[in-house]
């Protein structure tokens, strides 16, 4: 079982592929570990969402996506409170950028759970869940009991830096969260905003980290001094949504098919096999650049579903 924790929400997405500043806005299912456990469902990996949901009409339906998808839902916290909306444009390029209402919404008072799944395998964290709070706060408390307890934890920032008020302090929070994390996955553009480098970030404790560069691929850097990197898989671009959501999935589906969800095996997995793991994530990635919003791919849509 991989539990993923974190914020579920709604993207506005202009309809239709208009971009205009009035274009008509269709909700979409959305938040970065919302998708991540999205498509570690549709995947076919055994997953559980860990979050707090909204009991209005949006909640019900971010539920109905998880359950859709295989998704055990019986860790989901429900509240009153409203769900967030995050108001996407989309570029030329097909890249999106976010503007958040998320006053008062429910997933900001997410509680630390008494405990998790039996049998968790790996957790996955990340994105606006661990800048807002009070529940970054909570998330970050159940990611350092869960790395302490020897499960496989892996974070995302996917920084927003519209929603960081002190950009010093999140980057001294982020470098703490570091000797908890066994698998880190940024950007290009997260790792410029926080300053490291991967050689910095492994010091730290991480077995390895990921770092993705758009259509141009991704690569790894592991503890152990192991370098691969891959092309990016050629595609028509609709959207980026939900692009990097889908690569932390296909990441950990793909470990998980080679029992690499320790620190160790992940460290020590070779270049052979780390660059049949990252193209797997390249070709899932490009599936969901393929289609509007964020719709990750299913297994029979891949070549290699079980990610080998």
């Amino acid at each position: 079982m991989i539990v993923v924790a974190g914020e579920a929400l709604i993207d506005l997405v202009p309809q239709d592929g208009l971009r205009g500043a009035l274009s008509a806005l269709a909700p979409r299912l959305g938040g970065g570990p919302y998708n991540t456990a999205v498509a570690l469902g549709r995947l076919g990996s055994p997953t559980a969402f860990c979050s707090r949901v909204s009991l209005d009409a949006f909640g019900e339906a971010l539920l109905g996506g998880l359950r859709a998808a295989d998704v055990d839902v019986s860790y989901v916290q429900r509240g009153p409170e409203p769900t967030t909306l995050a108001l996407t444009s989309i570029d030329g390029d097909g890249s999106a950028a976010y503007s958040f209402y998320v006053d008062g919404t429910a997933d900001r008072l997410f509680a630390v759970p008494r405990r998790v799944p039996d049998g968790v395998r790996a957790m996955s964290f990340g994105t606006c869940s661990l800048v807002l709070e009070p529940g970054a706060s909570a998330y970050e408390e159940l990611m350092r009991r869960e790395a302490a307890r020897g499960v496989f934890t892996a974070l995302d920032p996917n920084i927003r830096p519209g929603l960081i008020a002190d950009a010093d302090a999140y980057r001294a929070r982020f470098k703490s969260w570091l000797p908890s994390v066994a698998l880190l996955k940024l950007s290009e553009e997260d790792a410029r905003w926080l300053g490291g480098t991967p050689a910095e970030w492994l010091a730290s404790g991480p077995a390895a980290v990921v770092v993705t560069r758009g259509g141009d691929g991704l690569s790894v850097f592991t503890r152990e001094g192991g370098e691969v990197s891959v092309p990016g898989v050629p595609v028509d671009v609709v959207d980026t949504i939900g692009a990097g959501d889908t690569v932390n999935a296909a990441l950990l589906h793909s470990l998980a098919t080679r029992d690499a969800l320790s620190a160790r095996t992940a460290a020590g997995l070779g270049d052979d096999a780390w660059a049949e793991v990252l193209r797997f994530a390249a070709r899932a990635a490009a599936v969901t650049c393929s289609r509007a919003g964020a719709e990750p791919p299913y297994a029979r849509e891949l070549d290699g579903g079980a990610g080998r």
